[in-house]
């Protein structure tokens, strides 16, 4: 480590956490051992000042911590959608075909009936709505699930 610029300024968590992300680092290169590490930890731990962070990386090369910014922040994690959760438009051709249907046959059925006098026609949109979940439902869920595993792969 060069010159520690301010050595006497007092230093916060993120130069802490960048030191001991440096430590670890330097661990894993095989330039300290495991008792040494944890020393040298407490050591960063107990450090208030630059100057005091300094004196642990005094005889290790680069990487050393950083001072003055903090480290990136993580990446955050894409938080899937609740699986009952399914846009409209993520739905297979079919299915959106049947539900734009459902009220045209209900409308046809209530005026059929009044027109016959036949009532029991108004169950015709409720016999072809479970007429196409057995049809098509099967395919909706394994087409919902392989959508799933590719997002899930990307």
């Amino acid at each position: 480590m060069n010159e520690v610029p301010s050595p006497d300024l007092r230093i916060g968590d993120s130069e802490r956490e960048s030191a001991l992300s440096a430590l670890g680092e330097h661990l894993s290169a095989g330039r300290l051992d495991v008792d040494e590490y944890g020393d040298r930890s407490a050591r960063v731990a107990a450090a208030r000042t630059r100057g005091e962070l300094a004196e642990v990386f005094a005889d290790l090369p680069e990487p050393h911590p950083v001072f003055g910014t903090p480290p990136p922040a993580p990446a955050k994690a894409v938080q899937p959608k609740p699986p009952g959760a399914v846009a409209y438009s993520d739905r297979p051709l079919s299915q959106r075909v049947s539900a734009a249907m459902m009220p045209v046959l209900f409308a046809g059925a209530i005026v059929l009936g009044i027109t016959t006098g036949i009532w029991w026609f108004i169950a015709l949109p409720f016999l072809f709505g479970a007429f196409a979940q057995g049809i098509w439902g099967k395919d909706w869920d394994k087409d919902r699930r392989e959508r799933d595993r590719r997002r899930h792969r990307s």
